[in-house]
């Protein structure tokens, strides 16, 4: 986990920056976008999740610093935060811990990836003027 959600995070930006950089100085629409996807467990951390939600924390912390290391360089570096989605994440965890989420999901309907693909959507199809730095985006039943 730690692998995947920090240091390909890392990798993966640092390979990219340049590219960014570079295309922002030379396309039409003078800036590129640069967005991590974290999690709420980032924002509220829950029993049994406590690796996941350090490195979702880290995920937003990063991603706030490199959005203003790059500020100046028309990057506009956002940080998504899902709730609920479905997806194969759940097949992945402790036993107890899929079925104490399981418990908690099995009355939300959860957001689905077409969800958060249009909220990247949204954020990478603003004016150069607009960056949008953060969004938390939850299913409407989830109260956590």
């Amino acid at each position: 986990m730690i692998s995947v959600n920090i240091n390909g995070l890392l990798y993966i930006s640092h390979a990219a920056l340049p590219y960014l950089i570079q295309s922002a100085l030379t396309s039409d629409r003078k800036v590129t976008d640069l967005i991590n996807i974290s999690s709420v467990s980032g924002r509220r951390p829950s029993a049994g999740q406590a690796v996941y939600s350090l490195t979702k924390s880290g995920v937003a912390a990063f991603t706030e610093a490199l959005r203003q290391e790059t500020a100046g360089l028309n990057v506009r570096v956002a940080v998504l935060e899902p709730g609920a989605v479905g997806t194969e994440l759940g097949n992945h965890l402790r036993e107890d811990v899929r079925e104490q989420l399981s418990n908690i999901l099995s009355h939300i309907e959860v957001l689905e990836a077409e969800d958060i693909a249009e909220t990247i959507e949204f954020i990478v199809t603003r004016p150069r003027r607009v960056a949008v730095n953060e969004i938390l985006v939850r299913p409407t039943d989830q109260a956590m």
